[in-house]
């Protein structure tokens, strides 16, 4: 079999392609949303009055959940720290942002949110693989068998 097609169709989900192919997807959803959470940062002065609510605990403590969970954790995402513990955030607010800020908004408006939900969803189901964070420290801990 190529090692293109092994790259592109990989079988084993621990194996060294799928942990790339989950690698890059960490990068990149990572990356993405965590330029909206600097966005949000960078224009925290203006949003921290009129940022939306839905939780019922101010506009800026909700301001600063949101860009907690679109920076903080989509760093540890990128790193795979903690991985499934920091998208509980990230997948929280996609939640918020799709089902409530955007509920009665047209789905072109809300299909942003909507994507990141389901690729959140999807990468906490496959786990970080094996270049991650969690995955180096777990071997570091774990005592290797002599056979």
């Amino acid at each position: 079999m190529s090692v293109i097609y092994k790259f592109l169709f990989p079988s084993k989900p621990e194996g060294t392609a799928m942990s790339l192919l989950l690698l890059g997807l960490r990068i990149l959803f990572g990356v993405l949303l965590m330029s909206h959470g600097v966005q949000k940062w960078a224009n925290y002065d203006v949003l921290s009055g009129s940022f939306p609510d839905p939780l019922g605990i101010g506009s800026q403590l909700s301001l600063i959940l949101a860009i907690f969970g679109e920076m903080v954790c989509s760093m540890a995402f990128i790193f795979g720290f903690l991985y499934r513990l920091a998208m509980i955030p990230m997948i929280f607010t996609m939640c918020i942002a799709f089902f409530v800020v955007h509920g009665n908004d047209p789905f072109a408006v809300k299909e942003l949110a909507f994507i990141y939900l389901v690729v959140f969803i999807l990468l906490y189901i496959a786990g970080p693989g094996k270049f991650s964070l969690d995955h180096f420290i777990a071997k570091a801990l774990v005592p290797q068998k002599n056979n």
